[in-house]
Protein backbone atom coordinates (compact mmCIF):
# COMPACT_ATOMS: atom_id res chain seq x y z
CA UNK A 1 0.00 0.00 0.00
CA UNK A 2 3.04 2.56 0.33
CA UNK A 3 3.86 1.83 -3.08
CA UNK A 4 0.49 3.09 -4.13
CA UNK A 5 -0.20 5.78 -2.11
CA UNK A 6 3.47 7.02 -2.93
CA UNK A 7 2.53 6.44 -6.70
CA UNK A 8 -0.11 8.83 -6.19
CA UNK A 9 1.57 11.35 -4.52
CA UNK A 10 4.59 11.56 -7.42
CA UNK A 11 1.77 11.30 -9.93
CA UNK A 12 3.54 14.51 -11.79
CA UNK A 13 6.59 12.60 -12.08
CA UNK A 14 5.30 10.19 -14.84
CA UNK A 15 8.19 10.06 -17.26
CA UNK A 16 9.41 9.76 -20.74
CA UNK A 17 10.67 8.27 -23.92
CA UNK A 18 13.40 8.36 -26.59
CA UNK A 19 11.73 7.52 -30.48
CA UNK A 20 13.83 4.93 -31.95
CA UNK A 21 14.60 0.86 -31.09
CA UNK A 22 17.14 -0.76 -30.19
CA UNK A 23 19.98 -0.58 -32.59
CA UNK A 24 21.00 -4.05 -32.64
CA UNK A 25 17.81 -5.53 -33.55
CA UNK A 26 17.81 -6.70 -36.77
CA UNK A 27 15.17 -6.21 -39.63
CA UNK A 28 13.88 -2.66 -38.14
CA UNK A 29 11.05 -0.92 -40.27
CA UNK A 30 10.64 3.11 -40.96
CA UNK A 31 8.68 4.62 -38.21
CA UNK A 32 4.90 5.22 -39.27
CA UNK A 33 3.63 8.46 -37.70
CA UNK A 34 0.28 8.64 -37.13
CA UNK A 35 -2.34 11.26 -35.16
CA UNK A 36 -1.75 10.53 -31.65
CA UNK A 37 1.29 7.80 -31.83
CA UNK A 38 3.74 6.67 -33.82
CA UNK A 39 5.09 2.34 -34.62
CA UNK A 40 8.28 1.28 -35.61
CA UNK A 41 7.95 -2.47 -36.73
CA UNK A 42 10.71 -5.26 -35.64
CA UNK A 43 10.59 -8.60 -37.65
CA UNK A 44 8.01 -9.48 -40.55
CA UNK A 45 5.33 -10.53 -40.10
CA UNK A 46 4.64 -14.50 -40.11
CA UNK A 47 1.67 -16.60 -41.35
CA UNK A 48 -0.47 -17.84 -38.58
CA UNK A 49 1.17 -15.94 -36.29
CA UNK A 50 -0.44 -12.40 -34.53
CA UNK A 51 1.93 -9.58 -34.11
CA UNK A 52 1.93 -8.31 -30.87
CA UNK A 53 1.78 -4.72 -29.94
CA UNK A 54 3.80 -2.99 -27.01
CA UNK A 55 2.50 -0.15 -25.67
CA UNK A 56 4.80 2.27 -22.98
CA UNK A 57 2.99 4.22 -19.74
CA UNK A 58 2.81 7.65 -19.63
CA UNK A 59 6.36 9.91 -20.71
CA UNK A 60 7.68 6.16 -21.47
CA UNK A 61 9.70 5.24 -24.51
CA UNK A 62 9.43 2.70 -26.88
CA UNK A 63 12.65 2.01 -25.58
CA UNK A 64 10.71 0.63 -22.25
CA UNK A 65 10.61 -2.83 -24.04
CA UNK A 66 14.25 -3.27 -25.22
CA UNK A 67 14.74 -6.15 -23.06
CA UNK A 68 12.05 -8.40 -25.09
CA UNK A 69 11.19 -6.54 -28.28
CA UNK A 70 14.59 -8.48 -30.32
CA UNK A 71 13.68 -11.76 -28.66
CA UNK A 72 9.65 -11.59 -29.61
CA UNK A 73 10.86 -10.30 -33.10
CA UNK A 74 12.55 -14.09 -33.71
CA UNK A 75 8.88 -15.88 -33.69
CA UNK A 76 6.68 -12.59 -34.53
CA UNK A 77 6.02 -9.38 -35.91
CA UNK A 78 6.64 -6.80 -32.93
CA UNK A 79 5.00 -3.14 -33.00
CA UNK A 80 6.52 -0.96 -30.55
CA UNK A 81 4.30 1.86 -30.19
CA UNK A 82 5.12 5.41 -29.21
CA UNK A 83 2.83 8.59 -27.89
CA UNK A 84 3.50 11.61 -29.70
CA UNK A 85 5.03 13.89 -27.50
CA UNK A 86 6.20 11.11 -25.11
CA UNK A 87 9.70 10.74 -26.96
CA UNK A 88 10.36 14.63 -27.28
CA UNK A 89 9.03 14.32 -31.17
CA UNK A 90 6.18 16.33 -32.04
CA UNK A 91 3.07 15.50 -30.67
CA UNK A 92 0.56 15.98 -33.44
CA UNK A 93 -2.66 16.07 -31.83
CA UNK A 94 -1.79 15.15 -28.38
CA UNK A 95 -1.69 17.52 -25.72
CA UNK A 96 -5.51 18.10 -25.60
CA UNK A 97 -9.12 16.60 -24.51
CA UNK A 98 -9.63 12.97 -26.53
CA UNK A 99 -5.77 12.42 -26.96
CA UNK A 100 -6.16 8.79 -24.75
CA UNK A 101 -9.29 7.61 -27.27
CA UNK A 102 -7.89 8.89 -30.02
CA UNK A 103 -5.00 6.35 -29.62
CA UNK A 104 -6.97 3.89 -29.90
CA UNK A 105 -8.36 4.70 -33.57
CA UNK A 106 -4.23 4.37 -34.38
CA UNK A 107 -3.96 1.16 -33.25
CA UNK A 108 -6.87 -0.27 -34.97
CA UNK A 109 -5.84 1.36 -38.64
CA UNK A 110 -2.28 0.55 -37.85
CA UNK A 111 -3.60 -3.45 -37.41
CA UNK A 112 -6.19 -3.30 -40.35
CA UNK A 113 -3.32 -2.02 -42.74
CA UNK A 114 -1.52 -5.04 -41.32
CA UNK A 115 -4.09 -7.41 -41.93
CA UNK A 116 -3.63 -8.49 -37.95
CA UNK A 117 -6.96 -9.26 -37.13
CA UNK A 118 -6.49 -10.62 -33.33
CA UNK A 119 -3.18 -9.46 -32.62
CA UNK A 120 -1.97 -9.34 -28.71
CA UNK A 121 -1.73 -5.86 -27.14
CA UNK A 122 0.99 -5.74 -23.83
CA UNK A 123 0.90 -2.23 -22.12
CA UNK A 124 2.41 -0.72 -19.00
CA UNK A 125 0.98 1.69 -16.87
CA UNK A 126 -0.89 4.32 -19.05
CA UNK A 127 -0.28 2.17 -22.15
CA UNK A 128 -2.27 -0.70 -20.13
CA UNK A 129 -5.06 1.75 -20.01
CA UNK A 130 -5.35 2.14 -23.76
CA UNK A 131 -4.64 -1.78 -24.00
CA UNK A 132 -7.58 -2.38 -21.43
CA UNK A 133 -9.64 0.37 -23.53
CA UNK A 134 -8.80 -1.37 -26.84
CA UNK A 135 -9.78 -5.12 -25.58
CA UNK A 136 -13.08 -3.68 -23.71
CA UNK A 137 -14.50 -1.48 -26.31
CA UNK A 138 -13.12 -3.60 -29.64
CA UNK A 139 -13.05 -7.30 -27.86
CA UNK A 140 -13.23 -8.58 -31.58
CA UNK A 141 -9.71 -7.23 -32.35
CA UNK A 142 -7.96 -7.96 -29.24
CA UNK A 143 -6.49 -11.78 -29.11
CA UNK A 144 -4.29 -11.81 -26.35
CA UNK A 145 -3.96 -8.73 -23.45
CA UNK A 146 -1.09 -8.69 -20.77
CA UNK A 147 -1.43 -5.48 -18.78
CA UNK A 148 1.42 -4.32 -16.98
CA UNK A 149 1.17 -2.87 -13.21
CA UNK A 150 -1.62 -0.86 -14.29
CA UNK A 151 -5.12 -0.44 -12.16
CA UNK A 152 -8.07 -0.53 -14.16
CA UNK A 153 -9.56 3.07 -12.30
CA UNK A 154 -5.97 5.10 -11.51
CA UNK A 155 -8.06 7.94 -9.66
CA UNK A 156 -8.70 5.28 -6.81
CA UNK A 157 -5.30 5.59 -5.48
CA UNK A 158 -5.96 9.50 -4.57
CA UNK A 159 -8.98 8.55 -2.80
CA UNK A 160 -10.30 4.89 -2.31
CA UNK A 161 -14.06 6.37 -2.80
CA UNK A 162 -13.39 8.54 -5.97
CA UNK A 163 -15.61 8.77 -9.15
CA UNK A 164 -14.42 10.42 -12.47
CA UNK A 165 -16.36 12.89 -11.83
CA UNK A 166 -14.86 13.42 -7.87
CA UNK A 167 -11.25 12.98 -9.21
CA UNK A 168 -11.88 15.31 -12.03
CA UNK A 169 -10.54 18.68 -10.06
CA UNK A 170 -7.86 16.81 -8.47
CA UNK A 171 -6.62 15.79 -11.60
CA UNK A 172 -6.94 19.03 -13.49
CA UNK A 173 -4.88 20.40 -10.72
CA UNK A 174 -1.95 18.09 -11.66
CA UNK A 175 -2.32 19.01 -15.27
CA UNK A 176 -1.99 22.52 -14.27
CA UNK A 177 1.68 21.96 -12.41
CA UNK A 178 2.41 19.76 -14.82
CA UNK A 179 2.21 22.27 -18.08
CA UNK A 180 3.73 24.95 -14.98
CA UNK A 181 6.66 22.52 -14.32
CA UNK A 182 7.33 21.94 -18.49
CA UNK A 183 10.36 24.96 -18.48
CA UNK A 184 11.57 23.81 -15.49
CA UNK A 185 11.93 19.82 -17.44
CA UNK A 186 13.59 21.58 -20.29
CA UNK A 187 16.36 23.10 -18.30
CA UNK A 188 17.09 20.59 -16.61
CA UNK A 189 20.83 18.41 -17.39
CA UNK A 190 20.66 14.75 -17.89
CA UNK A 191 20.75 12.52 -14.75
CA UNK A 192 23.65 10.93 -13.86
CA UNK A 193 23.61 10.07 -10.18
CA UNK A 194 20.54 7.87 -8.65
CA UNK A 195 17.29 10.53 -8.18
CA UNK A 196 15.51 8.45 -5.90
CA UNK A 197 11.99 7.34 -6.35
CA UNK A 198 9.41 4.78 -6.57
CA UNK A 199 9.90 3.78 -10.44
CA UNK A 200 12.37 1.29 -10.50
CA UNK A 201 14.15 -0.50 -7.63
CA UNK A 202 17.87 0.19 -8.53
CA UNK A 203 19.50 2.93 -9.01
CA UNK A 204 20.34 2.24 -12.46
CA UNK A 205 16.61 1.76 -13.51
CA UNK A 206 15.61 5.19 -11.69
CA UNK A 207 18.23 6.88 -13.52
CA UNK A 208 17.07 5.62 -16.95
CA UNK A 209 13.65 6.50 -16.37
CA UNK A 210 14.52 9.83 -14.96
CA UNK A 211 16.16 10.72 -18.19
CA UNK A 212 13.35 9.18 -20.12
CA UNK A 213 11.16 12.10 -18.25
CA UNK A 214 13.11 14.83 -19.22
CA UNK A 215 12.72 14.06 -23.03
CA UNK A 216 8.93 14.20 -22.85
CA UNK A 217 6.81 17.21 -24.05
CA UNK A 218 5.10 18.30 -21.24
CA UNK A 219 1.72 19.53 -22.92
CA UNK A 220 1.34 15.40 -23.88
CA UNK A 221 2.20 14.40 -20.92
CA UNK A 222 0.03 16.38 -18.62
CA UNK A 223 -2.66 15.81 -20.24
CA UNK A 224 -2.21 11.56 -20.58
CA UNK A 225 -1.74 12.27 -16.85
CA UNK A 226 -5.34 13.86 -16.11
CA UNK A 227 -7.02 11.55 -18.74
CA UNK A 228 -5.09 8.49 -16.92
CA UNK A 229 -6.72 9.92 -13.17
CA UNK A 230 -10.17 10.02 -14.60
CA UNK A 231 -10.65 7.11 -16.90
CA UNK A 232 -12.51 4.35 -14.71
CA UNK A 233 -12.09 0.92 -17.59
CA UNK A 234 -13.44 -1.75 -14.76
CA UNK A 235 -16.80 -1.45 -15.50
CA UNK A 236 -16.18 -1.95 -18.96
CA UNK A 237 -13.66 -5.24 -18.33
CA UNK A 238 -16.53 -8.10 -18.92
CA UNK A 239 -16.40 -7.04 -22.54
CA UNK A 240 -12.94 -8.43 -23.24
CA UNK A 241 -12.50 -11.93 -24.39
CA UNK A 242 -8.94 -11.68 -25.31
CA UNK A 243 -7.44 -14.71 -23.72
CA UNK A 244 -5.12 -14.84 -21.48
CA UNK A 245 -6.01 -11.81 -20.07
CA UNK A 246 -2.91 -11.40 -17.64
CA UNK A 247 -2.12 -8.21 -15.43
CA UNK A 248 1.22 -8.84 -14.43
CA UNK A 249 1.81 -6.52 -10.95
CA UNK A 250 5.05 -5.19 -9.11
CA UNK A 251 5.12 -6.44 -5.61
CA UNK A 252 7.98 -4.75 -4.31
CA UNK A 253 6.89 -2.93 -1.26
CA UNK A 254 4.46 -5.89 0.29
CA UNK A 255 3.58 -8.82 -1.12
CA UNK A 256 0.33 -9.04 1.05
CA UNK A 257 -0.58 -5.64 0.72
CA UNK A 258 -0.24 -5.52 -2.97
CA UNK A 259 -1.97 -8.22 -2.80
CA UNK A 260 -5.32 -7.49 -1.47
CA UNK A 261 -5.14 -3.85 -3.22
CA UNK A 262 -4.85 -5.55 -6.88
CA UNK A 263 -7.62 -8.24 -6.11
CA UNK A 264 -9.69 -5.95 -5.00
CA UNK A 265 -9.21 -3.46 -8.32
CA UNK A 266 -10.01 -6.55 -10.63
CA UNK A 267 -12.49 -8.57 -8.67
CA UNK A 268 -15.48 -9.46 -11.26
CA UNK A 269 -13.40 -8.82 -13.86
CA UNK A 270 -11.97 -11.97 -16.12
CA UNK A 271 -8.53 -10.81 -15.60
CA UNK A 272 -5.86 -13.33 -13.91
CA UNK A 273 -3.53 -12.11 -11.72
CA UNK A 274 0.52 -12.46 -11.50
CA UNK A 275 2.32 -10.69 -8.79
CA UNK A 276 6.33 -10.15 -9.40
CA UNK A 277 8.46 -9.47 -5.88
CA UNK A 278 11.38 -7.61 -5.52
CA UNK A 279 10.09 -4.91 -8.45
CA UNK A 280 8.70 -1.43 -8.27
CA UNK A 281 6.61 0.00 -11.61
CA UNK A 282 9.07 -0.65 -13.89
CA UNK A 283 8.97 -4.01 -14.15
CA UNK A 284 10.77 -4.89 -17.52
CA UNK A 285 14.11 -2.86 -15.77
CA UNK A 286 14.27 -4.33 -12.26
CA UNK A 287 13.03 -8.35 -13.00
CA UNK A 288 14.19 -8.27 -16.75
CA UNK A 289 14.41 -12.57 -16.97
CA UNK A 290 11.04 -12.59 -14.95
CA UNK A 291 9.26 -10.32 -17.22
CA UNK A 292 10.64 -11.90 -20.33
CA UNK A 293 9.82 -15.43 -19.16
CA UNK A 294 5.72 -14.17 -18.24
CA UNK A 295 5.75 -12.39 -21.51
CA UNK A 296 6.94 -15.35 -23.45
CA UNK A 297 4.37 -18.07 -21.46
CA UNK A 298 1.44 -15.54 -22.49
CA UNK A 299 1.90 -15.09 -26.17
CA UNK A 300 2.69 -19.12 -25.97
CA UNK A 301 -0.63 -19.71 -24.02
Amino acid sequence: MLRLIALAALATAFLAPPQHCHAQTPQIAAEQRMQHISIVALGEAKKGREPVYLIPGLSSPRQVWDGIAPDLAKDRQVLLVQVNGFGGDGIGQNGKSGMTDGIIPDILADAAKRGAKRPAVIGHSYGGLIAMMLAARHPDRVGRLLVVDTLPFFGRLFDPAATPASIAPRAEQLRAMTIAGADRMKAMPAVTSDPGGIWSNTPEGRIKVANWGLKADQRAVAQALYEDIVTDIGPELGKVTAKPFTILYAAGMGEAQAKAVWERAYAGTPARLVAVPDSYHFIMLDQPQRFAAEVKAFLAE
